[in-house]
């Protein structure tokens, strides 16, 4: 089953979130106070958009997302989507995919993005539901290095 998500979710999706990420292909180390500061600042954008996912009385998965104003037509942004590793595979993410789809559909939005792990399933995962690369978009990076720091500080 999939509702609205709702305040009292975010400590559970929370542990789900550590549960998902804190290994050795994803390489988080999120603790409980971080991961909850991460999900409530996503919540608190304002216009945030989560959908929750059950099987039975317990949680299994989330999706957090935001709408975006754009120059055409205002769009949705996939901040976090997290699944129980024991129920991944099993045409969960899809079910949260299309929760959020219905969203696009009733607000006539124009659709989804996203930024994901390369070397990860979730490219996979998001082909199979119709995603594709953006040729104009590209994500970039820049680690400030903590000699850098010291200089700029200084």
């Amino acid at each position: 089953m999939i509702r609205k998500y709702q305040d009292n979710d975010l400590l559970l999706c929370s542990y789900i979130l550590m549960t998902v990420y804190n290994n050795d292909l994803w390489k988080c180390h999120w603790t409980a106070q971080t991961a909850q500061k991460y999900l409530q600042e996503i919540v608190d954008q304002k216009r945030f958009v989560g959908f929750t996912l059950w099987e039975k009385e317990k949680l299994i998965g989330a999706i957090f997302t935001h709408e975006k104003t754009w120059w055409d037509t205002d769009e949705v942004f996939i901040d976090e989507m997290f699944i129980l590793p024991e129920y991944q595979r099993r045409g969960h993410g899809t079910e949260l995919i299309k929760a959020v789809e219905k969203h696009i559909c009733k607000k006539k939005l124009s659709g989804l993005t996203l930024t994901t792990c390369r070397t990860s399933l979730a490219p996979e995962f998001y082909v199979k539901n119709g995603f594709n690369e953006s040729e104009h978009v590209l994500y970039m990076r820049k680690v400030v290095a903590k000699e850098d720091k010291a200089t700029l500080l200084a």
